[in-house]
């Protein structure tokens, strides 16, 4: 379907350790639509980060299927994969790992820098949408995490994804802040992106459309409240 923005179908991870097999991922089945929020909750070393890295096309999982707006991108070359991971997909990961001698804009602005397209007023205008206009030409080192997060986030958004995954964006704020970044990837996700966040996290569900658990190689998701 059109509106289907991610679909895995039958993931299997495992990585030796020593004589042994350890089984990461076990027959994962996912499908995301177009304006999904979800978070994906599980105790560490479930597997969660793997599964995130596997989407996103930074691991490779030993067999199963993963389509992002209808293309399966497990068989694309390196090139082809980096290419459409610019195009199609954000991160944001627990460290915002903004540069820091470059200001807020410069850095909202590098993922389409690096594509040959930059265009300060559109990274300009993706500040103002999160409410960080006036810190635009402030520099890493002068902003709390909190602000250096949703940067991230904008970041993130630069080259309009389709998909955003997150690897526990809140994991170094506080409550408050951490409360912030949900209610931004909700609103993101109002707008009509997919977002996938791994988070330890519970709070973090009340904002999620949809919550989901990675645990014992194995992924279920909640029941809707009827």
């Amino acid at each position: 379907m059109a509106d289907t923005i991610l679909k895995l179908n039958g993931i299997y991870k495992t990585y030796p350790q020593g004589a042994q097999v350890i089984h990461v991922l076990e027959d994962i089945a996912l499908e995301m639509k177009k304006g999904e929020f979800a978070v994906l909750l599980g105790p560490s070393g479930s597997g969660k980060s793997t599964l995130l890295n596997i989407i996103g096309m930074l691991d490779t999982p030993d067999r199963g299927t993963v389509e992002i707006a209808g293309t399966g991108v497990l068989n694309l070359s390196e090139n082809d994969k980096s290419v459409f991971r610019s195009e199609k997909t954000g991160f944001v990961f627990q460290f915002d790992s903004l540069l820091p001698e470059f200001t807020m804009l410069e850095n909202v602005d590098m993922p389409a820098l690096i594509r040959g397209k930059a265009d300060r007023a559109q990274a300009a205008a993706l500040l103002e949408h999160l409410g960080l206009n006036a810190l635009s030409e402030k520099f890493p080192s002068q902003l709390s995490g909190g602000e250096k997060q949703r940067a991230a986030i904008a970041r993130a958004l630069r080259n309009n994804p389709v998909l955003v995954l997150a690897d526990e964006p809140t994991g170094n704020l506080d409550y408050d802040n951490a409360r912030v970044i949900y209610e931004d990837f909700r609103k993101l996700s109002q707008k009509g992106v997919a977002v996938l966040m791994v988070t330890h996290n519970p709070e973090a569900a009340k904002y999620a459309d949809r919550v989901l658990r990675l645990d014992r190689s194995r992924l279920s998701e909640d029941k809707a409240d009827a």
